[in-house]
């Protein structure tokens, strides 16, 4: 009697991508398969795989090594990372092709009961670990980027209070001295709008799957850049 067989989907991006040749693979395994027993499966296939450090996610929401596949899942593995209904108004987070204006977040944020209205606009510095940079180029993980930062938007206003939030990150090129990402936080106080931009950059730097990659001057190489995702558990 042969044994069960479900068939989940893998996402693939940056240095994945790569390896693997493919954005979406369709793969069966045996029930009882964890992620691992995943990433040991389509190893055999690609031994580059194997070697890159990955976390791990299941249907959008990050999982542990160990966790056991169901029919239909959706695995992504997270290469290192650069960085709700009725909520619409509080905070939003996009995902764009081209030039970021940062006025107009700025514009959507700000009320009449805010004092201040703090912008953190991340750009694309010419150097970088000694090499020359010449652009960055960015990609997403975007349904599962929507679902983190809905979380992260929620935090914040938990920790600070806050009136309005947006974010906007860049896809695609970047040249240097563009903005990568604007931050954007209103409040009555200039103290909780400092330190609510700078709790979500940070935790948009950690969690978020969106991958940097340099365009280096030298040789025209290229490389990707980051660490692993540190998901928080507050």
């Amino acid at each position: 009697m042969s044994e069960p067989v479900l068939r989940v989907s893998v996402r693939c991006f940056a240095s994945v991508r790569e390896v693997l040749g493919a954005e979406v693979l369709a793969v069966e395994v045996a029930a009882g398969t964890t992620v691992e027993g995943l990433r040991q499966l389509l190893g055999k296939r690609e031994p580059r795989l194997l070697r890159l450090p990955l976390a791990f996610a299941v249907n959008r929401d990050y999982a542990r090594a160990e966790t056991v596949l169901a029919e239909g899942d959706e695995i992504a593995f997270i290469p290192p990372i650069s960085g709700g209904s009725g909520s619409a108004e509080l905070y939003r987070f996009e995902l764009c092709q081209g030039p970021i204006d940062p006025r107009r977040l700025e514009a959507e944020c700000r009320t009449d009961a805010d004092g201040a209205v703090v912008t953190f606009s991340g750009t694309t510095r010419n150097h970088n670990d000694g090499a020359a940079v010449v652009s960055l180029a960015y990609e997403a993980y975007p349904e599962m980027a929507q679902k983190v930062m809905c979380t992260l938007f929620e935090a914040a206003l938990k920790r600070f209070p806050i009136t309005r939030a947006r974010v906007v990150h860049r896809l695609g090129e970047v040249p240097v001295g563009e903005a990568c990402v604007v931050v954007t936080v209103a409040s009555p106080h200039r103290g909780p709008a400092f330190d609510a931009c700078r709790f979500l950059m940070d935790r948009i730097k950690n969690e978020v799957p969106i991958w940097k990659r340099e365009q280096l001057r030298d040789g025209e190489q290229v490389r990707w850049v980051g660490d692993l995702p540190r998901p928080s558990t507050d």
